[in-house]
């Protein structure tokens, strides 16, 4: 069938074209306008996961920089490391919001425009004018800016894309821009490494390592390559036509198939059609998001979303956060040696630690997806993090070096290939498009909330518990997690405007009789 009987126009750009897919090839199979969109939509991912793991080494350059080699404060340190996902809970909730209530056009970009202010900001840092206490506060502050940015691109890439895709492949697409996580930690480790190694000599050989100054604020900057690089495409790309239908114009075509395929049509319930449109279609807003969430087979569905990404991301963040503990395992810590030495041994454990496990469990969640469902890669997944966190726990002083980098790098694959990418997918795919910006931005606030919880307590816990107890715990929410996944539905090949649709008739139906 053709564009024009489907009832769109012949000709429209290039990325609104979701509609045109011959479903003759699998869906991890992409078409030019998809590509197109995963590169504008996934760099917000990149730049989330480059920001959140580049933090680490950046913080124990400025041990060297600020304190002579000392660590840093405690607190300020703590509040260094949560300032971005302070920011993204923020920005979560207020991008989600405005996405829904005033577009999505007009608001993509603005939050890539947030995260290259805080970033240009951030490396502009005064370390010759400030305290080194004041130098850690003016970081945090940007940082928590950035976080608003980075947290607003959650609701706004998965609404952007969710918006544009074919049904069968939403899945897969959501996946594929998920996965520029691992690719942005990856990178990150890897750009260290290579400008570490531009100041070997400086640094190493000549002993001048205040000089360390310069490599995190390249190692940050190079983070505004990418940004600056989408920036045009996304303030400039154009509304989704399913949200414009959402929002003002007419009940899918995928409904009225529905409707036909199971006799029901919308004459039968002797109501004008503009009626139901009108009431479908009408702008979202605080109050119409409360009223659906009102109802019990709605709210359920939100608070399987929200508690399974905040119990994912306390043992996710938990682990990542706090990558010494691994490092210190498989004999990468960095304890030994010059400053440059060890900076860059923590380095190298970093990027080993990301290609083991973190890189292919996301694309294995890409090529699978479709196939096996969102609930049994999520609940899986879960079970499977809850094995290798209990083996961790369980053997954490007798597993030797092989052993403990086999377990945690299945650790890492079945993370990725498992909850961290499906509690993503969930919210995009479940709620219809008029509150699907919204309640993506709420089930990702109550994960970074559950990643802030974990970034500010682990410490604390590993010194006053023991590290084994502590991955019990990360256990215990593994297994939490997979039955919270129960209230969810399968959300393959679900539409959930047509069923937001048929609701609404319902409910007349029954208020008429």
């Amino acid at each position: 069938m053709s564009d024009t009987e489907q009832g769109h126009p012949p000709a429209r750009p290039a990325l609104q074209d979701y509609e045109r897919d011959p479903g003759d090839k699998p869906p991890f199979v992409l078409t030019f306008a998809e590509v197109k969109l995963l590169g504008i939509a996934g760099v917000g991912f990149f730049l989330d996961a480059y920001d959140l793991f580049i933090i680490n080494p950046v913080s124990t350059m400025l041990q060297y920089r600020l304190y002579g080699g000392k660590s840093l404060p405690n607190n300020l340190q703590g509040l260094l490391k949560a300032a971005a996902n302070i920011g993204s809970v923020i920005g979560q909730f207020l991008f989600g919001y405005f996405a829904d209530a005033i577009g999505r056009k007009a608001v993509y970009g603005k939050e890539l425009m947030l995260i290259i202010f805080a970033t240009i900001m951030c490396i502009s840092c005064p370390t010759n004018d400030l305290s080194p206490d004041n130098c850690l506060i003016w970081l945090t502050v940007f940082r928590i800016v950035l976080g608003v940015g980075v947290g607003g691109d959650y609701p706004m890439s998965a609404s952007v894309t969710s918006d544009r895709a074919v049904i069968r492949k939403r899945g897969t697409l959501l996946a594929y821009i998920f996965a520029n996580q691992g690719w942005g930690s990856l990178v990150g480790s890897l750009a260290t490494i290579i400008v570490l190694a531009c100041y070997k000599h400086v640094m190493n050989d000549e002993g001048e390592t205040s000089k360390v100054d310069g490599v995190w604020r390249i190692v940050i900057g190079l983070s505004l390559i990418p940004a600056f690089g989408t920036l045009y495409q996304r303030l400039t790309l154009p509304e989704a036509e399913r949200y414009k239908k959402a929002k003002n114009d007419t009940i899918t075509e995928t409904l009225e198939a529905k409707d036909f395929k199971e006799g029901v049509k919308v004459s039968s319930l002797n109501e004008p059609e503009e009626e139901v449109h009108v009431d479908i279609q009408r702008k979202a807003h605080f109050r119409e998001f409360l009223e659906y969430f009102s109802e019990w087979r709605h709210a359920k569905i939100l608070i399987g979303t929200c508690t399974c990404w905040f119990l994912l991301d306390i043992a996710f963040y938990g682990i990542n956060l706090n990558q010494n503990v691994v490092l210190q395992q498989i004999g990468y810590a960095g304890t030994t040696g010059t400053a440059w030495e060890k900076l860059f041994k923590v380095s190298t454990g970093n990027i080993i630690i990301t290609a083991l496990g973190f890189v292919p469990g996301y694309y294995v969640s890409v090529l699978t997806i479709e196939k096996l469902g969102r609930k049994v890669i999520q609940i899986q997944g879960f079970l499977m993090t809850a094995l290798f966190l209990g083996i961790l726990a369980g053997k954490f002083t007798s597993l030797g070096n092989a052993s403990f980098i086999v377990c945690f790098a299945l650790l890492q694959f079945f993370f990725n290939f498992g909850a961290n990418t499906t509690t993503y997918c969930y919210p995009a795919e479940v709620f219809p498009t008029k509150y699907r910006a919204t309640a993506h931005g709420v089930s990702a606030a109550c994960g970074k909330a559950g990643a802030i919880i974990s970034a500010l307590v682990f410490n604390t816990l590993t010194s006053s518990i023991g590290t084994p107890a502590v991955l019990w715990i990360f256990f215990g929410c593994s297994l939490v997690g997979a039955c919270f996944t129960l209230l969810l539905p399968e959300v393959a090949g679900r539409d959930p405007d047509a069923i937001l649709a048929e609701e609404i008739r319902e409910k007349r139906l029954q208020q008429r009789h």
